[in-house]
Parts: C-alpha cells; structure tokens; sequence
C-alpha cells in the first residue's frame, strides 16, 4: 500500500517520485487484472470500476468548473480593486 503522507515526509535531499499523470475514467474502466485461483469475480469487479470511473469523471469535471470559477472570480476581484481610488487601498 502506498504512503499518502510520503510526499509529506520525504526527506529535502531525496528526489520526487516521478510525475505520474491523472488517472482518467476510460482507464479505470478497461483495467483489467489476472484471475487467480481464488480469485475475485470479474463481474463484480468489472462493476466496481465502472462505478469508480463514473465517480473520476464527475469529480475531473467538478474540477474544471471550480478552476474556470476561480479565474472569473480573481479576474473579477483585479477588476474591483482597480477600480478603488488609490487612498482607499493603503492607510495610513
């Protein structure tokens, strides 16, 4: 199992884990694994990914949204505070 708190904890002299790129909701859903002897049925398995992928694609495109909000909002916020005579942003 992997560590979340690695990047957390890595020491400042090692390097960073290589760059990795998002997991995307097409690759959950064609993962497949090797079937073992005791294995795990592939129908359940096969639905659990969908599942997981279907939940990847609303929050990937929840994201989006936020990141084109957060920019309408700063551009909304130079835009206020450009307007702001001067005297009013530093007192002294």
């Amino acid at each position: 199992m992997r560590n979340p708190f690695r990047r957390l904890t890595r020491r400042p002299d090692e390097p960073p884990p290589p760059y990795r790129s998002p997991l995307r909701p097409a690759q959950v859903r064609e993962r497949c694994f090797t079937v073992r002897r005791h294995g795990l049925d592939p129908a359940e398995t096969r639905a659990f990914l969908h599942r997981v992928a279907d939940e990847l694609a609303v929050a990937q495109s929840t994201l989006v949204a936020l990141r084109e909000e957060n920019v309408r909002v700063k551009n909304a916020l130079r835009a206020w505070q450009s307007a702001q005579p001067a005297q009013h942003r530093y007192p002294r």
